[in-house]
């Protein structure tokens, strides 16, 4: 949050920057940078054009034992989550990010992976686009979209803090290469999108961080994502195998 504040304050000042140099000028130049957009106004619109595309490619995923969130991974209404997600069930309720709610069925799992697909049916929701997560870097601005308690297609935002991080999920699972984020990743967070500011899924949120020191609460500003690269390979394997 401190550096994207630091970073809005550095276009602030670029744009008064600007708009003082466009005052010192004459005639129809002047014009016509004055009506030239902001870099705080066009850095916001295109937060909202991701919002708006990704928010429809992530759903809601229900079971007996609690709720997770899942995108949208091909035309045939494929989804991908996380394992831990579905883990032990196979029917599911799937709430699309306008409200209306489908039935879905298990169709495979890979908890090594802490990844598994279900398949939707009654709607074909718009797939998600995912990026090469190996083009990511550190410092690259991210958007965290998934259900949070439930709040459906809620957003959080932050950078790529670090990649390649190994992190332990418990029940002896450790996962490899995973992307840490400073966007908050918060319980439903799991099995959402974590999106480039292109729109692209560059990894699936799966775990926060907890600071012992703190009696083992979530850690704020380091959560976890299973880079694409291995989202897609995961999910394919599981669809043709499933």
């Amino acid at each position: 949050m401190i550096l994207i504040a630091l970073l809005l304050a550095v276009l602030v000042a670029i744009a008064v920057a600007d708009r003082s140099g466009v005052e010192g000028r004459s005639g129809s130049g002047a014009a016509l940078a004055s009506t030239t957009q902001s870099p705080v106004a066009s850095l916001q619109q295109q937060f909202e054009r991701v919002v708006q595309t990704v928010s429809p490619q992530v759903v809601q995923i229900q079971g007996e034992r609690g709720l997770g969130s899942g995108v949208v991974f091909d035309d045939r209404a494929d989804v991908v989550t996380n394992a831990h997600v579905v883990e032990g069930e196979q029917q599911f309720v799937v709430t699309l990010s306008g409200g209306d709610r489908h039935p879905a069925t298990l169709v495979g799992s890979d908890p090594a992976h802490d990844l598994a697909v279900v398949h939707l049916t009654g709607a074909t929701p718009a797939a998600a686009t995912f990026a090469d997560s190996a083009s990511a870097q550190a410092g690259d601005l991210v958007l965290a979209i998934g259900n949070p308690l439930g709040l459906r297609s809620s957003v959080t935002q932050g950078i790529v803090s670090s990649l390649n991080r190994s992190v332990p999920e418990g029940n002896g699972i450790t996962l490899s290469s995973v992307i840490q984020t400073s966007a908050s990743i918060n319980p439903g967070n799991s099995g959402g999108a974590l999106v480039d500011l292109a729109g692209r899924v560059i990894g699936i949120p799966t775990v926060a961080a907890l600071d012992p020191e703190l009696g083992g609460e979530l850690a704020s500003g380091i959560g976890f994502a299973i880079p694409s690269t291995t989202v897609r390979q995961v999910a394919t394997s599981l669809i043709a195998s499933g």
